[in-house]
């Protein structure tokens, strides 16, 4: 009898700890649910850091320098993260993509000039996607290269036929899935690629640290090249547009917000979170993101170098082409192979990217009275077209050389990009959150209508709070919820911007002084 008050205690305490536990447990299984609804628009975003320029740039640093340099590519994929991050508040917090963002908040002037470069910029993307995957189109079925390129422009039809940068959940989640796949196949090409060469795992481990390399000789160059090829600046634009459906799908469950007619273009202008829908994804969408780039992006940049650097070191002309020639001579015919898959799928899902976000770029800088149809095939021709003359005009070695100058490009106009970006981010103003309206009221029905349904809608609640204050006699005062960059991301951003503005004026001096810079 004594021994049963003594075991009550005991059985209490394990009751509790399996209770703690299984809480414990449950709570983790709702973050990782959670998660797993926020898994794709990282991965959209990775696609942009590798792509068939990475893949000419990452195996001309390894052939040259074996594994040295993979420090630049640690370097620019931490570079990636933190404007990736700028661009998912941006998007968040405004409810409006970068391109969208830039419209609303500076001159008309300064609008043009950076729509200009923004489209040169989507343009020497393109050229990089369409060239790796005619190329690889011609290496693996014989097929010429200008019917290569207009089978790629079949893919960009069919993301301009149904996909809408503003569009529902539905249907982003579709893309997300295909692009998905794509990235999926290009990993594990690069998997087994890894399997097929010997390498020393030490030495790969030693070519993360800062070494004299880097700054030596062509090193910095090559450098360079790696961060033209990793941080593009259509990633900026497409990182900030792809939190929004998630957004706009949370308001829309929680009755935050209706789309009204003005918004049946789906363009969703007049759209702005709710705190809550914030406070849902923000964290969500920068995990996600962070997780998708050092483990999918930083891999496949790794792990072409790592592959370049144990199979080609020492090799020159190093080409699209020649990299398969090389590696079928130097390994295996199937290691050759494996590259040109590779080749193909990130060709493919970049292609994919890369359309989606020129779309972003040409719908958010400009006011259109066309029809969304025709409007997004004449911003996509203007891309597409110097690709089609480019392959018309020029021969193989054409191609190689285009595809390196088009990371020239991209390295150049990523100051004149990224600025807006961080600007932006750090203004209180821009980067503020309204505390005293009721959303679940308001129609995003246009900012002159918008007041007087709002005032309506808080006279039948009995609310208080009001959109416009009633005029002078208002009671209550707007309030905000300040989102903008901390001092210290302020600091890392503009760190980070100088950097490459200082990498970009060496370059152009470098080749204003004549001499040779290898990419």
């Amino acid at each position: 009898m004594a021994a049963t008050p003594n075991n009550t205690p005991s059985t209490g305490t394990s009751q509790e700890q399996s209770t703690q536990q299984i809480t414990r447990l449950q709570r983790i299984s709702q973050i990782l649910r959670k998660y797993v609804k926020f898994i794709g628009p990282g991965l959209m975003v990775s696609v942009s850091y590798m792509d068939p320029g990475n893949y000419s740039t990452a195996v001309a640093a390894g052939a040259a320098h074996q594994y040295k340099l993979l420090f630049s590519v640690l370097l620019s994929t931490v570079m990636a993260a933190v404007l990736q991050i700028l661009c998912a508040r941006l998007g968040a917090v405004t409810g409006l993509d970068l391109a969208q963002n830039c419209r609303e908040h500076f001159p008309r002037r300064l609008n043009v000039v950076i729509y200009v470069l923004a489209e040169i910029a989507i343009i020497a993307t393109d050229l990089a996607e369409v060239i790796g995957t005619a190329i690889s189109l011609n290496i693996l079925f014989g097929i010429p290269l200008i019917l290569g390129v207009i089978l790629t422009i079949i893919d960009v039809l069919f993301v301009l036929l149904w996909y809408r940068p503003n569009g529902g959940m539905k249907i982003t989640r579709i893309f997300e899935a295909f692009v998905s796949i794509l990235v999926t196949l290009t990993v594990v090409c690069f998997a087994v690629e890894l399997f097929t060469v010997e390498f020393s795992p030490r030495e790969v481990m030693k070519g993360f640290l800062p070494s004299k390399e880097i700054i030596e000789g062509d090193g910095l160059y090559l450098s360079l090249a790696i961060l033209g090829a990793t941080v593009m600046p259509h990633s900026l634009y497409l990182g900030s547009g792809l939190v929004q459906p998630r957004l706009r799908d949370y308001d829309i469950d929680a009755g935050n917000y209706k789309a009204a007619d003005v918004d049946d273009d789906e363009d969703h202008l007049n759209y702005r979170p709710s705190l809550d829908a914030i406070n849902y994804t923000m964290a969500f969408s920068i995990t996600e993101l962070v997780i998708s780039l050092f483990t999918v992006a930083l891999f496949v940049n790794c792990a072409i170098l790592i592959v370049a650097g144990a199979a080609l070191h020492g090799q020159k002309g190093t080409d699209l082409f020649s990299i398969y020639t090389l590696l079928t001579e130097h390994l295996s015919k199937f290691a050759g192979l494996v590259f040109v898959w590779a080749l193909l799928f990130s060709g493919q899902s970049a292609g994919i990217v890369c359309t989606m976000s020129g779309q972003m770029v040409a719908e958010g800088f400009l006011h259109w009275d066309l029809p969304p149809a025709v409007r997004r095939l004449i911003t996509r021709s203007v891309a597409i077209t110097p690709c089609l003359v480019l392959v018309l005009v020029s021969g193989r070695s054409g191609l190689s050389s285009a595809l390196n100058a088009s990371q020239v490009v991209l390295s150049l106009l990523l100051p004149f990009v990224s600025a807006p970006l961080i600007y932006m981010t750090s203004s209180k103003k821009i980067m503020r959150v309204k505390l005293n309206r009721d959303n679940r009221a308001i129609e995003s029905i246009g900012l002159m209508d918008m007041s007087e349904e709002a005032n309506d809608q808080d006279e039948d609640q009995g609310s208080s709070l009001s959109l416009n204050d009633q005029g002078d006699d208002a009671d209550v005062e707007d309030t905000y919820k300040d989102m903008s960059n901390s001092m210290l991301m302020n600091i890392i951003s503009i760190l980070i911007w100088g950097f490459i503005t200082t990498l970009n004026f060496f370059l152009l001096v470098s080749m204003a002084m004549g001499k040779e810079v290898a990419f």
